[in-house]
């Protein structure tokens, strides 16, 4: 039972145990692609069946992560047949647990209120928006928010973070941002709000069937 039971791989040269972040961040991006189709149909079409199947295999996958161990996660062991090809990136276990436990609470309430109770309202849509943006934080850039309430929690600093942000050290060259690259993002966020201001009437038109206006155009 004890080799069933755990949370986290004890790997040479590590003090504690770790997890492979390459396969929970390809498990993050698999729930979060689940999770933003079921809350778009549910925003779109008013249809919330997608989003009951996906709060129950959240609340599965999550309960095997905190309570049995993250090795028998569903969504854990298809991100490590994705990832299996790439050098394991360790992190720590600890906080990871942590971030989890988060996941697990706030799934516990969209259970009650989405799938007993049948209801939505500002609170199960306050709770969908956090898990989207958990999730893409994780998935896209590597940075565990959850995670980020673990210092805060008990007061010291986690071990082994992705990237080692964790690790206090200066910065690669590579990793600086001039002022002249913060113009140029400013430029492309203005030029976002113009091309929405000048463009929003032309681009809200339906689209039309491609063949109907070849067809239109050799008629005339």
């Amino acid at each position: 039972m004890s080799k069933v039971i755990g949370f986290g791989e004890k790997v040479d040269g590590y003090e504690i145990p770790v997890l492979n972040e390459r396969e929970i961040r390809a498990a993050a991006g698999i729930l979060f692609v689940w999770a933003f189709l079921a809350v778009l149909m549910a925003i779109m079409k008013g249809s919330f069946v997608m989003l009951k199947y996906f709060i129950l295999a959240f609340l599965a996958d999550f309960i095997v992560r905190v309570f049995v161990n993250p090795k028998y996660s569903p969504t854990l062991i298809i991100g490590r047949l994705i990832v299996r090809r790439q050098v394991p990136e360790y992190v720590g276990a600890a906080q990871k647990k942590f971030a989890w436990v988060i996941g697990l609470i706030l799934v516990l309430i969209m259970l009650v209120l989405v799938v007993f109770v049948n209801s939505f309202s500002p609170i199960t849509g306050l709770i969908c928006l956090i898990c989207l943006i958990f999730l893409l934080f994780e998935s896209a850039f590597g940075i565990c928010l959850g995670c980020l309430f673990y210092g805060w929690y008990y007061g010291k600093k986690a071990r082994y973070c992705p990237g080692e942000v964790c690790e206090v050290r200066n910065r690669h060259e590579i990793q600086r941002i001039s002022g002249a690259q913060m113009l140029i993002v400013l430029g492309f966020i203005v030029f976002i709000v113009l091309s929405v201001s000048l463009f929003q009437e032309k681009f809200s038109e339906t689209p039309q069937d491609l063949f109907k206006i070849i067809k239109s155009a050799q008629a005339q």
